[in-house]
């Protein structure tokens, strides 16, 4: 079995990591790079930045920051925010990222997924889905995707758009729960489990991590392959290795510096 990866996110708005509660109420914590470095000390298997008001503000990435926690750390590396196009995700490639995260340009431009794939492998590229749960007929539970840092919904449903992008040519699918986003209460495990099970590339969780036993909780009853959490890492909370090891003595294939 593939061990699972723990994975720290960076939500970067004017060159300062931030977090807040459902998308909203953000608060500093931190620079960027100094925190990477941190989080590579401690054995995190990835990082993902995102660049969180690059596609609201209708703007590129911030490259330089981009090349600056690149030159800092050795561990895989993800960014997203605002990306439209071939040229933007070979920049950014070039600046030292090992994947790219699209997320409002893949749904406004679906074909963007598979020139990339094919352009660059789909090894690195991450289609990341912001979702939010309503109610149908019969309280059957479905959820909305939404895009502009989770201010604008669409009229796509959360399965039928991961199937989509699985066959696009995506190389892994970073799910965010925005009902579950900084509250601490554990991932949504409904919504993760089901878009696990309707997708054949891995799965990578985020929003509601509050504890050590929120990421068992994940490993155990979803297909997921990682569990990304920021808010718990960024204010010390737990580090990353007390994760890893709480998880190791569970039995979850996990990675490990030194046992």
């Amino acid at each position: 079995m593939l061990a699972k990866r723990i994975i720290p996110c960076l939500d970067i708005k004017a060159g300062r990591v931030v977090k807040g509660v459902r998308f909203v109420r953000l608060r500093d914590a931190g620079d960027p790079v100094e925190i990477a470095r941190i989080y590579e000390k401690e054995g995190a298997d990835e990082l993902v930045f995102l660049d969180i008001t690059a596609s609201f503000q209708k703007r590129k990435i911030l490259i330089e920051l981009v090349e600056a926690v690149a030159k800092n750390i050795f561990m895989p590396f993800t960014v997203g925010g605002g990306i439209k196009s071939l040229e933007e995700i070979r920049d950014i490639l070039k600046a030292g990222a090992d994947k790219i995260s699209l997320n409002t340009w893949a749904v406004k431009k679906p074909s963007l997924i598979k020139k990339a794939s094919d352009y660059f492998g789909n090894q690195c590229i991450v289609v990341a889905i912001d979702a939010k749960l309503i109610k149908t007929e019969g309280e059957t539970k479905s959820w909305q995707v939404y895009i502009n840092g989770g201010r604008t919904p669409t009229d796509l449903d959360a399965m039928v758009w991961a199937e989509e992008v699985a066959n696009l040519g995506a190389g892994e699918i970073l799910l965010t729960s925005m009902d579950f986003d900084g509250t601490k209460k554990g991932f949504d495990l409904e919504l993760t489990r089901r878009v696990s099970e309707v997708v054949n590339i891995p799965v990578v969780a985020s929003g509601g991590a509050g504890r050590a036993k929120d990421f068992y909780d994940l490993f155990l009853k979803t297909n997921a392959d990682a569990g990304l959490a920021a808010s718990i890492f960024h204010y010390g909370e737990y580090s990353v290795g007390q994760i890893k090891k709480y998880l190791y003595k569970k039995g979850i294939p996990i990675r490990l510096n030194e046992i």
